[in-house]
Parts: C-alpha cells; sequence; structure tokens
C-alpha cells in the first residue's frame, strides 16, 4: 500500500543560522553599542534580553526577519509577550513548534476525509499517516492539502509506493 507521512518540522540547523546571523548583526548595531543585549539558543526557544521595551520590540523584529529570510514559516512560531521587570529589564521567549497537535492533526485528518478521496488517515504521535490504493490519490490529497491553509506550515515526508 503506497503511504506517506504529513509532519511539521522546523530545520534546527536553520534556526540556528538565523540566531548566528542575528547575533552577528547584534554585534554590529550602533545603537547596541554597551547595552547588555543577548539573544540565546535553547532547544526550541529563542530567548531574547535586553535593557528596555524598545530594544528588545527590535531584537524581536531582527530575530523574526533571519527566521523568515532562512526560510522557517512564520505559522510555526509562538511570539508570546516580552516580559518587563521593574528596574526595566525586558526578556521574551521565542518558541518554535515542532510536530503537529493532536488538534491540528484531528482538523487535517478531517479535511482529507470531507475531500472524498479514497485513502485513510491515521495520527500518529505528532505525524500523520496517510495510504491509499494508488499513488494518484495520494499526490492529489498532497495537492488538497497544500491548497489549504492549517495553522502549522506541513511537510510531506517517506512517500512509499
Amino acid at each position: 500500500m503506497p503511504s506517506f507521512d504529513i509532519v511539521s518540522e522546523v530545520s534546527t540547523m536553520e534556526i540556528e543560522n538565523a540566531v548566528n546571523q542575528s547575533k552577528k548583526e547584534l554585534a554590529t548595531r550602533f545603537d547596541f553599542k554597551g547595552s547588555k543585549a543577548e539573544i540565546t539558543l535553547e532547544k526550541n526557544e529563542i530567548k531574547l534580553t535586553a535593557e528596555d521595551h524598545f530594544k528588545i520590540k527590535t531584537l524581536h523584529e531582527i530575530v523574526i526577519g533571519k527566521l523568515a529570510k532562512r526560510g522557517v514559516s512564520l505559522k510555526n512560531i509562538d511570539k508570546g509577550e516580552p516580559d518587563f521587570s521593574p528596574l526595566g529589564h525586558a526578556r521574551h521567549t521565542i518558541k518554535i513548534k515542532q510536530g503537529i497537535e493532536s488538534a491540528v492533526a484531528k482538523q487535517v485528518t478531517g479535511f482529507i476525509r470531507d475531500t472524498k478521496i479514497k485513502v485513510t488517515t491515521q495520527i500518529q504521535d505528532e505525524q500523520v499517516r496517510v495510504t491509499g490504493k494508488n499513488r494518484d490519490d495520494l499526490q492529489s490529497v498532497i495537492a488538497a492539502v497544500r491548497g489549504h491553509d492549517f495553522p502549522l506550515a506541513l511537510n510531506f515526508q517517506n512517500f512509499r509506493d
């Protein structure tokens, strides 16, 4: 039986490259000279720290811009809200979503079921497996899923014939 998997993954190398580019830009920017602004990467979180509201907002724009230029979908980024301390310091955590949550997986399987294409879907951990009798049905499912707007960026892997 031909099958493929629908996943939502972001390349960790692209995230590292975007963070490194952001750090280089931070080091060369004139408005950040002498300030204690930092960008750190921890697994699926990018942590920003700065001295005030303006600088944390600027750091956020730098990082999001670099992520977008590196081809990371902004649908997979949870921007959150910055935290401000009474002393004026600011922190901001940008989370990167990996895998399909169960609610989104149910939405994807429901959409595939509504297309009336003769395939079966299974939710397996953080991915959706689609199986069908022939390759053409699977390719039409891929085209339909690409055409629909889901809350996450979806990728297709393990196409087996």
